[in-house]
Order: C-alpha cells, then structure tokens, then sequence
C-alpha cells in the first residue's frame, strides 16, 4: 500500500477534474512549488496510483444514445475463453466484469439504437459458449464515475 497525504489527495482530486491542468495551475491550487508538485505527480505515477490520462468522450453527441446492461450465463464458466474473446474484439462493449451470482458475467453496451443493439445481441447469442442472457436497457444514469475517489493512506 502506498502512503499518501492530504496535499496528494488533492492533486488526485484535481486531477480528476481535468487531466489536463498545467504544473503551474496545479501547484497554485495545492499551495506547492512546480518541483515538489512535479515530485509527487512522478511519485503517484510510479507507484502506479494515477493508471492513465484520457479523454471522456460524449456518448450522446457521438450518436450512442443507448446503454443496456446484459447479464450473460456461460455453458462452462471456468472455458470463457471465446466469449472473452468476443468481448474484446467489440467496441460497443464498455465494461465487463465476472460476476458472483445467477450469472457470470455483466457487460455494458452502448450503442446508437435499437437497430444496433439487436445486432449485437445476435452476435452474442451466436457465441456458443453463452447459455443465457438478460438485457436491461438504462433509462437514465444517475451516477457515473470513471474512477474511484483518492483517499489518504496511513
């Protein structure tokens, strides 16, 4: 576990307004010189808190309005290896995660419409492996976020 303070937490939390914000504005907003500020972010970096920069693309202004959460049951959970494959190589796949439960995994599909979206349920029924699916359609998201929250370590 890597130590971290509060000044580090507030870079962390700067950060994930705006991946983009200069040295200089960041060190302004946590009370640090350029050095001690580029010391840190090096730091949490190397020590593998801060993952990756990115850009969060608009979904809607891209013409991918709709979002489903499919719930999928494989024939032999411990054989998913085409399915992973599947999942993969789709781009409409947001997020997969193995799952504990009536199913084994959950996926998350954004797409632009239902047109689409039924074409990618049939090329995932077509996936042999898959025994079951259940998709529920998203309404309206409530909370998303694209990372957890910094917190201070002791």
């Amino acid at each position: 576990m890597i130590n971290t303070d509060s000044i580090d937490v507030k870079i962390l939390e700067v950060l994930q307004e705006n991946a983009r914000v200069s040295i200089s504005d960041l060190s302004k907003r946590v009370n640090l010189s350029l050095s001690a500020v580029s010391e840190r972010l090096k730091k949490l970096e190397a020590s593998g808190i801060i993952l990756q920069y990115t850009t969060i693309l608009n979904p809607e202004i891209l013409n991918r309005q709709l979002s489903v959460i499919m719930m999928i049951s494989l024939e032999n959970p411990s054989q998913p290896e085409e399915f992973l494959k599947f999942v993969h190589d789709n781009p409409d796949i947001l997020e997969c995660d193995y799952i504990a439960g009536e199913y084994d995994y959950s996926i998350k599909v954004v797409t632009a419409n239902t047109v689409e979206l039924e074409h990618i349920m049939n090329k995932i029924k077509g996936v042999s492996s898959i025994k079951r699916t259940q998709t529920n359609v998203v309404l309206r998201t409530i909370k998303q976020l694209h990372s957890i929250g910094p917190a201070a370590t002791k």
